[in-house]
Order: C-alpha cells, then structure tokens, then sequence
C-alpha cells in the first residue's frame, strides 16, 4: 500500500491523518504546501476549492481525514 498526504501546516485534520498512519505504523509520504507544492499546483491536482488534507492511496485519491477514515473502516483497516 502506498500512501500519500498532501498537507499545510497548522492543519489539525491533516495532523489527526498523519498522526493515525503511524499509529498504525503505514509507511505515507508527506507533501507540504509552500514546500513541496504551489496551491496553484494543489487545485490543479485536486479541483479549485479543495481542502486538507488529500490522502492519495495507490493512486486513488480518498479525499480528505474523514473520508480516508471511512475508506479505512470500510475495508476493516482500522
């Protein structure tokens, strides 16, 4: 499983994903606005308006915390 999370800093929800995935000792890489990406390049990615964070799994994007939480439970993953 390959795990992505696309986050700003000071963001709790993005904090909260970041904080279950080494809970759960996943392996993820973290991309951080103004260091990693633009939020020019983020809306490109993920449609003007979006939120933090994005969690992107396997090339599929999940959304934000609460639905990566639901996707997660969903498959018993949690």
């Amino acid at each position: 499983m390959k795990l992505a999370v696309y986050s700003k800093v000071g963001c709790p929800y993005c904090d909260k994903i970041k904080q279950l995935f080494q809970m759960k000792g996943w392996n993820y890489a973290t991309y951080e606005l103004d260091r990693d990406f633009t939020k020019e390049q983020f809306y490109s990615q993920f449609g003007f308006g979006a939120t933090f964070p994005k969690v992107i799994m396997d090339d599929i994007i999940l959304g934000g915390c609460t639905e990566s939480i639901q996707y997660f439970r969903s498959r018993n993953m949690l």
